[in-house]
């Protein structure tokens, strides 16, 4: 059976994202699982016979060092599993490789981390990178948080290549984000329980669907499909669909490209959005936070107009003029992101006052707007 929207989504993806989990890619004792990365190999090239390209965001790299290391445990302790994870990584992308290469394609090996990304220079360093080895070479590129010198993605059970699959989404502008992980999608409840159903569609990623994959007792999101929801947030923002299946099903991404109700599909917000505003809105770290008057979060938000210094009433961090900050309301609240014109400590002279009076201050006025609307980005809340 097929879905038509499912179907119209499927036939724009002319670029895909694919994630694959830890626990897709390895055997419970957390061994490189050789077989499935084989039957993933073979689906990719389905993918890619049908003249679509695949970029594969990839975890694994601790689970090939354990078992090239002999290990039966993972370790605990960060300097051990980057250790591991150096002598896995060769190995992750050497099975790809072998497998790939049964049907006449090659891997090619990209380690990032996010703070690569939050620079400009090395932000589009990459995005050319990944468009040249699909686009002129016909490769597969294997990206991977760099396990080896990022603490966050190695001291979780699921870490950030959700986040940084999301970021090389919007990085390359793929249509369609695929994250496939152990579980089949969405459930309307707790996944163990007989009635809890997968959610075909989410059309809006509001409080109530986070709130389905939060611990009842303690409020607090639990498992990997928080992290999941997190990174469909960020690529729908921008205006890509993402699905979210079993990649412990056979045949799952045939079946996702055919157009069949495979896993929770989540639903782009809105139009495409820019590749500079993607950078701004969706990848870099703000650098501080400018809070606004109601006022100017109404001109923004509903009114398509640039930032002025007589609507902010405080200056958050210190940061320059260039940088990417979060616009704020009143209680705390990012609803906006953009690139500064002023640096924290000139915004802390000037906030308040009208334009006229900036250069009274200042000695000088380079810039009208704080914020100009060409450089913001509405990012909800």
């Amino acid at each position: 059976m097929t879905d038509l929207l499912r179907q119209e989504i499927a036939a724009f993806a002319t670029t895909i994202v694919v994630k694959v989990g830890t626990r897709v890619v390895t055997r419970e004792q957390g061994h490189l699982h050789q077989e499935r990365i084989a039957q993933l190999a073979e689906e990719i090239h389905q993918v890619m016979a049908t003249g679509r390209k695949v970029a594969l965001v990839s975890s694994g790299a601790v689970g090939a060092g354990m078992g090239r290391l002999g290990m039966t445990s993972r370790p605990t302790d960060v300097a051990h599993l980057q250790a591991v994870a150096a002598v896995g990584q060769s190995l992750l992308v050497e099975a790809y490789e072998r497998s790939l290469r049964a049907f006449g394609r090659h891997a090619a090996q990209i380690l990032l981390t996010a703070d690569d990304l939050d620079r400009r220079a090395s932000y589009l360093n990459a995005r050319n990178t990944i468009l040249t080895l699909m686009n002129e070479y016909g490769a597969v590129p294997i990206i991977n948080e760099n396990d080896t010198v990022s603490v966050e993605e190695l001291q979780t059970t699921f870490g950030d290549n959700d986040r940084l699959a999301a970021i090389v989404t919007n990085l390359i502008q793929a249509p369609l984000l695929v994250l496939l992980s152990d579980v089949e999608g969405l459930y309307d409840g707790d996944p163990r329980g007989p009635e809890s159903k997968v959610i075909a569609t989410v059309e809006r990623l509001d409080r109530s669907v986070f709130d389905l994959v939060k611990d009842r007792g303690t409020g607090l999101s639990k498992g990997g499909m928080a992290s999941k929801l997190r990174a469909a947030q960020q690529a729908t923002a921008a205006g890509e669909n993402v699905v979210i299946a079993s990649g412990r099903t056979p045949g799952a991404l045939a079946r996702i490209l055919a157009g069949e109700p495979v896993g929770t599909l989540v639903l782009a917000k809105g139009h495409s959005v820019a590749a500079r505003k993607r950078w701004i809105g969706y990848t870099a770290k703000p650098r501080g936070q400018l809070v606004l008057d109601a006022g100017a979060r109404q001109a923004i938000e509903h009114d398509g107009r640039s930032l002025l210094a007589i609507g902010i009433v405080k200056a958050v961090g210190r940061f320059q003029k260039g940088d990417v900050v979060a616009l704020c309301d009143s209680g705390g609240g990012e609803f906006a992101r953009g690139l500064t014109n002023y640096g924290s400590d000139d915004i802390l002279r000037i906030r308040g006052l009208k334009t006229s009076e900036i250069a009274l201050t200042l000695g000088h006025c380079p810039h009208d707007e704080v914020v100009h609307r060409n450089n913001l980005v509405l990012t909800g809340g």
